[in-house]
């Protein structure tokens, strides 16, 4: 035998070996020490094979993801946007109905797999995705919150208004946080008012605590009709007619913005008793629940704002928001 035969059978013999250990390991479940034995080998060798088996391309790695995950999609939304995460919900249809439903279950999952123990958690007040979250989320018992705070006032109808108080207070009771209110409105008549707001001590607390939030929960409000909570059913006509005038598409928590996510100051900005945008955007976990079409601009003007840094909506709106 010529010596390039000899080199070559002797590298046909290790190929065999890394095939026969990879296929005991991988195909048939068969743990290392007992490949070790049946091969004569150490070990330790049997795991420098199974690695370089990997390397060399005779085993790769594949992920199916079962019907109604989208890993592939949440990875383009995130990288698109930039986002840290990005969770989406398996919507029924497309609906309001049905992403409300999916979105609920969905973040309130997130929510329960991500929160840890003394996290202080901001919560807005104007969401119907975020009450369906909290009416689908089960007691936190891996640690408590430390507290959950209200980081907008009350808007809307007197149904929305009195949403607000429950949203906090029931998610507080989930998580095991002190409850913070803010019990005034969201809007209000004029700065001066606010500002002897602001000044109540009771209120004050919230205010305070907004400083040294670790992660917010919000929606995301959008300048179009939609039923999850519509501009026109929580702000005067004139202010939504200015909003319209300095091309605002959306807010967080009534911090509005453009379609690129640069802030929008307007008249109504010095009257809103809310968590700031320096504020917000200093909270480091930013967590948005929305979804559906009418939404889609503001949803990715708030991520290309940094307004917010996770995401979770439903398939339907993530697609369009990659096409948007």
């Amino acid at each position: 035998m010529t010596t390039a035969n000899h080199g070559t059978g002797a590298a046909m013999g290790r190929i065999t070996l890394l095939v026969k250990a990879a296929r005991m390991y991988h195909e048939e479940g068969i743990l290392q020490p007992e490949i070790a034995d049946r091969l004569n080998i150490s070990q330790s060798r049997v795991s420098r094979l199974l690695k370089e088996a990997q390397r060399l391309g005779i085993v790769r790695t594949v992920v199916v993801a079962p019907p109604g995950v989208y890993a592939e999609l949440e990875q383009q939304v995130r990288t698109t946007f930039g986002l840290q995460d990005v969770v989406i919900a398996d919507a029924a249809s497309d609906d309001d109905p049905g992403v409300l439903s999916a979105l609920g279950p969905t973040a309130a999952a997130y929510i329960q797999e991500t929160l840890r123990a003394g996290e202080r958690i901001g919560i807005s007040s104007r969401s119907a995705s975020l009450l369906a979250m909290v009416e689908a989320l089960a007691p936190i018992t891996a640690g408590p919150a430390e507290v959950v705070v209200q980081t907008l006032g009350a808007v809307g109808n007197p149904a929305m208004r009195a949403q607000a108080p429950r949203l906090t207070d029931r998610l507080a009771q989930l998580t095991g946080g002190e409850p913070i209110y803010l019990p005034t409105p969201g809007v209000v008549t004029s700065r001066a008012v606010r500002d002897g707001l602001l000044a109540d001590p009771y209120i004050a607390d919230a205010v305070r605590a907004w400083q040294t939030l670790s992660v917010l929960i919000t929606g995301i409000g959008s300048a179009q009709p939609s039923a999850q909570r519509p501009w026109g059913t929580a702000l005067p006509a004139e202010d939504l007619d200015q909003l319209t005038d300095l091309n605002a598409v959306g807010d967080v928590c009534l911090n509005f913005f453009t379609a690129d996510g640069l802030p929008v100051r307007g008249p109504i900005s010095d009257r809103v008793i809310g968590i700031g945008a320096d504020e917000l955007r200093a909270i480091p976990r930013r967590i948005a629940v929305a979804g559906g079409s009418v939404k889609v601009p503001a949803i990715g003007a708030a991520a290309r704002g940094g307004w917010i840094n996770v995401l979770i909506t439903d398939q339907f709106t993530a697609r369009r928001l990659l096409e948007d």
